[in-house]
């Protein structure tokens, strides 16, 4: 097992080495080198469901909301809920009633729940090629929310179906009441635990324990939203959505820092060995299809990958053609909407404000972006082996083969061509655009430090000379943003320009800093500085490193 490991930690670490140089998925190269590994003689790893749904669903879907933003979510919630909750409801009656009129001995139920199970996308893939292509914010956003919100409602509607196949009855009020029930408990969970986690945090100034307890959240939230028989995933969603929007109200610089790393590399190693997983889980899934005629077969995949691909742009098509007091708005920001929108960024807004439904091109992107992932698999693996009657569960190996080619499909054929497609339609961010918010919230922080500053002189008259410093230290760097903003106001392109000086500088601030780390290490080799004192001060040296901003930024 140990090896097992090692060699996976290996082949993740090559497949992102040649990811970064080839522009292609990460996401859906894996698959493809576990199903040549499946296929090889040897043991293959199995896919325990329990394991999946507890262990690494929570973290990676917390960390995902840490990195969201509750306020765009908020903004483009419409939508959000439209592909998250109601896209993902029809999904998974469609391919009931597929399989039900043309699968032969299928049930409505039986088809429900692997409908359920391939109804939401793992947005994963397309994310990593949406910021290597550097999508749209709002477009990121979107798909971001949906893939945060979907999980929740595939997984209670499969509990729902699950329940009716295996007991024989079904009740549509009953099955929407534990629907509302299980959604509404798994926010309530959530807010709970986020309002406890933010209770803690004076307690642990120490980044080890934040970060601790930043670990734990998750399970935690997931464990009590079950426990409690509501949604744990939608619990886990909504205490990462709380606890990211006020962390940078109650949380040190420090912890900050270090826990951005931990998630980093958490999110590496997880996502990695889950999807290596789907790919040697080929040979389990073809096993159980030696009873079903090749025309059954066809038929089943033929409903469930045919549903899953012409659905989501029929439906993102249909809610934008949809009379304006009906419509289901994709959009940005508006005065309406928000009136406390600061001035760039209603500059970036202008543009959006009488487009209140999607272009072609996004419609197109958003179509293409539901690559489907290892929920649905860990989904469709719960399926219980028989029913309360003692009889197998209806067609299960026929529904885990169809989730299989789903995700197979989807995942590597959306996921390798995704990036080609955003580049042919030229969905592109606004670089000068997203720079220049940045430069004028950054000169309104050092305007605001330099009021702060009047008033430290104000009541502390001893401490002129400390203040009169930081005051020409804060100057100079507001003058650095604002001739950067200048620039960029100036610029009609939609690249960020470049300046020769500004460059220039970072060049120099970047070999300085180079200089300083090289003369300690020789300290250090001279035997004239402990490597414990080393280490501190290299830290400071890559903190001010961090500093930098990035290529014209």
């Amino acid at each position: 097992m140990l090896l097992f490991v090692l060699a996976a930690v290996a082949v993740i670490v090559a497949v992102r080495w040649v990811a970064a140089r080839t522009g292609l998925p990460a996401a859906a190269l894996l698959p493809l080198i576990g199903i040549a590994y499946a296929l090889l003689p040897g043991p293959n790893v199995g896919l325990d469901p329990d394991l999946v749904l507890m262990v690494v669903l929570p973290p990676l879907l917390y960390s995902a909301a840490l990195d969201s933003s509750l306020l765009d979510i908020r903004r483009n919630l419409r939508i959000v809920v439209s592909l998250s909750v109601m896209l993902v409801l029809l999904t998974a009656l469609l391919v009931g009633v597929g399989f039900h009129l043309f699968v032969a001995g299928a049930t409505l139920a039986a088809g429900v729940a692997v409908g359920a199970a391939i109804a939401p996308p793992d947005p994963v893939a397309a994310l990593a090629v949406g910021r290597r292509v550097n999508l749209p914010p709002k477009m990121v956003t979107i798909i971001q929310g949906e893939g945060l919100l979907n999980d929740a409602t595939a997984l209670t509607l499969l509990s729902v179906a699950v329940a009716a196949a295996v007991g024989g009855e079904f009740s549509f009020p009953s099955a929407v009441g534990k629907f509302i029930l299980a959604a509404a408990g798994g926010v309530a969970v959530g807010a709970a635990v986020a309002w406890v986690v933010r209770l803690a945090r004076p307690l642990t100034a120490d980044p080890l324990l934040s970060n601790a307890i930043s670990l734990a959240t998750p399970f935690v939230a997931y464990l009590l939203g079950e426990e409690l028989h509501v949604s744990g995933v939608l619990a886990v969603v909504i205490a990462g959505l709380i606890v990211g929007h006020q962390t940078p109200q109650f949380g040190s610089g420090a912890a900050r820092l270090q826990t951005n790393a931990v998630w980093r590399l958490v999110d590496f190693l997880l996502e990695g060995f889950v999807f290596l997983l789907i790919g040697q889980q080929l040979p389990e899934v073809v096993k159980g299809l030696r009873h079903y005629d090749t025309s059954t077969i066809v038929i089943a995949v033929a409903v469930s990958v045919g549903v899953v691909l012409l659905l989501r742009p029929a439906w993102l098509v249909l809610t934008q053609s949809l009379p304006r007091s009906l419509h289901t708005r994709l959009g940005g920001i508006s005065e309406q909407d928000d009136p406390e929108v600061p001035g760039t960024a209603r500059q970036i807004a202008r543009a959006d404000r009488n487009a209140r439904r999607l272009t072609f091109r996004e419609v197109t992107a958003l179509s293409w972006s539901g690559t489907r992932g290892v929920i649905s698999l860990a989904a469709i693996f719960t399926l219980p082996l028989t029913t309360d009657s003692g009889a197998p569960f209806p067609d299960r190996d026929l529904l885990l083969f169809c989730t299989f080619v789903v995700v197979l499909v989807t995942l590597v054929g959306q996921g390798l061509t995704f990036a080609p497609l955003v580049r042919m339609l030229g969905l592109r961010a606004n670089e000068t655009d997203q720079a220049r918010v940045r430069n004028e919230a950054r000169s309104a922080a050092v305007e605001a430090a330099l009021a702060r500053l009047d008033e430290v002189a104000a009541e502390e008259p001893d401490s002129t000379d400390a203040v009169d410093a930081t005051r020409t230290q804060l100057l100079a760097r507001l003058e650095r943003y604002r001739g950067r903003l200048d620039l960029l106001q100036q610029s009609m392109s939609a690249e960020i320009p470049t300046s020769p000086e500004y460059e220039a500088a970072l060049r120099i601030r970047r070999a300085t800093i180079d200089a300083q780390r090289e003369e300690l290490v020789r300290w250090r080799d001279a035997g004239r500085l402990p490597d414990e004192e080393l280490r501190v001060l290299e830290r400071e040296l890559d903190h001010e490193e961090l500093l930098l901003p990035k290529r014209g930024s």
